[in-house]
C-alpha cells in the first residue's frame, strides 16, 4: 500500500525555523507532483507549496521568500524548509502527492499531517 508519512513538526518561536519531511513508501512506479498543504482549526486546507517531478515550484503568497520546497527523488521524499515563522503559520501541515503504483493508474494521496505551532 502506498503511504505518505510526514515528520518534523513541533513548537517553535516566532522567527524560528523548521524543516518538514514527507516520505512515500509502498509499491511505487512513479511520483508526479508533490505538495504541502496546511489547515488551521476552522479554516480550509490551503496549498502552501508544490513541486513537479521536474523541479518546478510554486508557493502561496503568504510564504514566498520564507519557505522552500524541495524533493529527493531517490528517496521518494519531499521537504519543506520553513524560515522566519510567524504565529499565522500555525496549522497542521499535510503532505500530498500524485503517485502511480505498479498496477494502477495515478492517484492522489495524503499524509496523516504534522502539527506546527509558532508561539512565544
Amino acid at each position: 500500500q502506498v503511504q505518505l508519512v510526514e515528520s518534523g513538526g513541533g513548537l517553535v518561536q516566532p522567527g524560528g525555523s523548521l524543516r518538514l519531511s514527507c516520505a512515500a513508501s509502498g509499491s511505487i512506479y512513479s511520483i508526479d507532483t508533490m505538495a504541502w498543504y496546511r489547515q488551521a482549526p476552522g479554516t480550509e486546507r490551503d496549498l502552501v507549496a508544490g513541486i513537479t517531478s521536474g523541479g518546478s515550484t510554486n508557493y502561496a503568497d503568504s510564504v514566498k521568500g520564507r519557505f522552500t520546497i524541495s524533493r529527493d527523488n531517490a528517496k521518494n521524499t519531499v521537504y519543506l524548509q520553513m524560515n522566519s515563522l510567524k504565529p499565522e503559520d500555525t496549522a497542521v501541515y499535510y503532505c500530498n502527492a500524485f503517485i502511480r503504483s505498479v498496477r494502477t493508474t495515478t492517484r492522489n494521496y495524503w499524509g496523516q499531517g504534522t502539527q506546527v505551532t509558532v508561539s512565544s
